[in-house]
């Protein structure tokens, strides 16, 4: 190994999206000011390190994917850790402490930190510093950060007790006066009475930027009645504050511009998770009315020259482009338009200081810049506090650098919260509004993420209708706000929905021959399987699924697929299906209750497949002496008695689909309800049978934020 003994630590990192990397470069960056060096490596790259035979001790960084699992990055450290002929004290000599990142929006929150931590105590590991478990919901940082900081003790504590085992006691001395919190990092930024005079002072420092100003004189707030602040205002405390941000990310990727022509890469070569494959889209429907809330679209594809299979319950994921005009005002700020079509040659800046530096493996060595940012980078994505830090030198106007400063540092987190994270602010809402920053198409690179293709749920049944694939989706609506000046849809559901336009016809709720089009427009798709979501195996158990708008989706595929086993097998005993749907309106946006070309939901009903339909609609008016249940969960406990007869007498499976948090949270409650009511428990008691009937995968939720 590359670093020396008495200072090292191994660092590993498992990511999905890049949010675990960008950590562990910050720990990789603050090591040195503690005087010590991270041996970094993603976890994936188990040539470069051996923890059978590690005796210094090893921070993990991994986040969570899908339904819970670990990221695509560890799937094999994970299966060769959960060999069950391995020892329990396999790892005995093993210090380690871990960082989780994960959602508590789902259900499974942190699951692919807990599960490698879990294992690893089963293998007789020692943590070394307690688990850290990040919430993105509420905001990484407010746990990443305190972690990161008690790191460091932690490490000269291990590393003390690591030396006086070996005997090395003059050692400790030594790695004890390297890690004391003296002045490591303070870079000062003063400022006169004119923002104009503001300078960066180098103390010489290079870990947490300790900012000093003397703010006296200085109004930075636009005018006095500007008392909120704002995305590019602040208020004090935080304007009069002295400001501890980020230290500066150490550049590494090199541009060239060159003259010669050539060929893109093909998409496919973006795709390191799974075969893709380029199909037609056939046909489209428009699922609302034009009056409607949200905009429900249903596309089939054409798989049928394919290798491409699935079973009902999987999802499945597009490979989308940004969208055309961001891309092409993102190219004028930069003042690239004219070099939009030109090749560029990414490289790795020489004599960089970042540790393993290499060009991100979703940008190709060599494409057009245009391609790099319809296809590659993620320019929708919410800028992290050290691509702000970043910003910040590439920022010409004091104030606007001041408010840069501001929002990635401690003193405004909360401001970060509000104003970028929760308002989902993207690089180009802040080019606009901070319009002296330019940053180099490099920075670009260096920081925003890979273009991330968008996983839907199949909606359709390859038994029922072979060689094709069905799916539905709302078209996602940003509205203009404080924040961000101009409204904006889903990358991809925008981009499909403006596909697909000619093929629509909103006047007829129908997908027919009409539906058609000779110039047929196709996507690029990949499988994603989803186990965890599956008919029960037994066609005679019974199963209830609970789906309010476009979580119906799934389940439209179960009913395709029932009713083709019922045809094909007459001898079968099935059980009972229950459906749960609800919407806003009746008649303007209840899926599926027309679509003539899939079988609508009441031909399920009126054939036996479908031998329980619960609707509700939530905006309705009733004229009703008792009003009608609103909600989905409103007609589960009205259901109480069936659906606990289902549950727990038939040992029957229960489905969700849809929206967590304003959704199958309350679901959840619903069912803890109906439990402890028809079972005459305490609430404490049906919660622990909610929690058995989810171990026995008997409670299954295919959910999203």
């Amino acid at each position: 190994m590359c670093c020396e003994s008495k200072k090292r630590f191994l660092l590993l990192y498992a990511t999905q999206k890049g949010q675990a990397k960008a950590i562990a470069e910050e720990i990789w960056q603050q090591a040195g000011a503690h005087g010590l060096e991270a041996d970094m490596h993603c976890i994936s790259e188990m040539d470069k390190y051996n923890l059978e035979t590690e005796k210094d001790p090893v921070v993990i960084v991994i986040s969570t994917t899908g339904t819970g699992d670990p990221p695509d990055t560890a799937r094999k450290f994970v299966k060769k850790i959960q060999d069950k002929t391995l020892p329990p004290d396999h790892f005995a000599h093993l210090q380690y402490g871990l960082l989780g990142l994960g959602d508590s929006e789902y259900m499974f929150f942190c699951n692919g930190g807990r599960t490698v931590d879990r294992r690893l105590q089963e293998l007789g590991a020692q943590h070394f510093y307690d688990t850290g478990l990040a919430d993105d919901c509420v905001g990484l940082e407010l746990v990443v950060d305190p972690w990161i900081d008690g790191l460091w003790l932690a490490l000269k504590e291990a590393l003390q007790l690591q030396k006086e085992k070996e005997g090395m006691n003059s050692a400790v001395d030594a790695v004890s006066s390297s890690l004391s919190p003296a002045p490591h990092a303070v870079l000062e930024l003063k400022l006169s009475s004119e923002v104009q005079n503001l300078k960066l002072e180098d103390e010489g420092a290079r870990g947490s930027d300790v900012l000093s100003q003397k703010l006296d004189d200085i109004n930075l707030v636009a005018s006095a009645r500007d008392t909120e602040p704002s995305l590019v205002r602040s208020v004090p405390p935080v304007s009069q504050s002295a400001l501890n941000i980020p230290a500066l990310p150490p550049e590494y990727i090199e541009v060239q511009f060159q003259d010669t022509q050539g060929e893109n890469p093909h998409l496919s070569s973006l795709i390191s998770e799974a075969t893709t494959f380029e199909v037609p889209v056939t046909k489209a429907v428009q699922l609302t009315r034009e009056d409607a809330i949200k905009t429900a679209l249903l596309l089939e594809l054409d798989i049928s020259d394919t290798a491409f299979d699935y079973q009902p319950g999987d999802a499945f994921c597009v490979i989308c482009p940004n969208n055309v005009n961001e891309v092409e005002e993102l190219l004028h700020i930069l003042g690239l338009s004219e070099k939009r079509d030109d090749f560029v040659c990414v490289k790795v800046k020489q004599g960089t200081k970042k540790k393993g530096a290499s060009r991100p493996q979703y940008i190709p060595e060599r494409s057009t810049l245009k391609f790099i940012l319809t296809w590659c980078l993620e320019i929708r994505a919410i800028p992290k506090k050290a691509f702000l830090r970043a910003l910040v030198e590439c920022t010409s106007d004091a104030g606007e650098k001041r408010r840069l400063q501001e929002l990635c540092s401690r003193q405004g987190a909360s401001d970060y919260t509000r104003f970028i994270r929760d308002s989902n602010v993207c690089l180009l809402d802040l080019l606009r509004v901070f319009p002296s920053c330019r940053p180099s198409l490099s920075l670009l690179i260096e920081h925003l993420p890979k273009l991330q293709a968008r996983s839907y749920s199949v909606s359709s049944s390859n038994l029922y209708q072979p060689g094709r694939l069905c799916f539905v989706f709302n078209v996602v609506e940003f509205p203009a706000g404080p924040s961000r000046p101009v409204s904006r849809r889903g990358v991809c559901t925008g981009w499909l929905a403006e596909l697909v336009a000619p093929l629509l016809h909103s006047s007829k709720n129908t997908l027919d021959t009409k539906g058609e089009s000779s110039a047929t427009e196709k996507i690029s798709i990949f499988p994603r399987p989803n186990n965890a979501f599956r008919l029960p195996a037994d066609p005679s158990v019974p199963f209830i699924m609970v789906g309010p708008g476009t979580g119906i989706s799934p389940f439209i595929g179960f009913l395709q697929h029932r009713q083709k086993l019922r045809e094909q097998h007459t001898d079968w005993e099935f059980g009972e299906t229950w459906l749960f749907f609800g919407c806003r309106h009746q008649d303007r946006d209840y899926l599926f209750k027309q679509v003539h070309y899939l079988t609508s939901i009441l031909c399920f009903l009126e054939n036996g497949t479908l031998t329980h339909l619960k609707v509700c609609f939530s905006r309705d008016s009733s004229t009703a002496e008792v009003a009608p249940p609103k909600y989905v969960q409103d007609v589960l406990r009205l259901c109480a008695k069936e659906v606990a007869r289902v549950l727990l007498k038939e040992r029957g499976y229960f489905y969700i689909c849809g929206d967590k948090k304003h959704m199958a949270d309350d679901v959840s409650d619903a069912i803890v309800d109906i439990l402890s009511m028809e079972m005459e428990a305490d609430r404490l008691e049906a919660m622990k049978i909610l929690a058995m009937l989810r171990e026995a995968k008997r409670y299954l939720q295919d959910v999203w934020s």
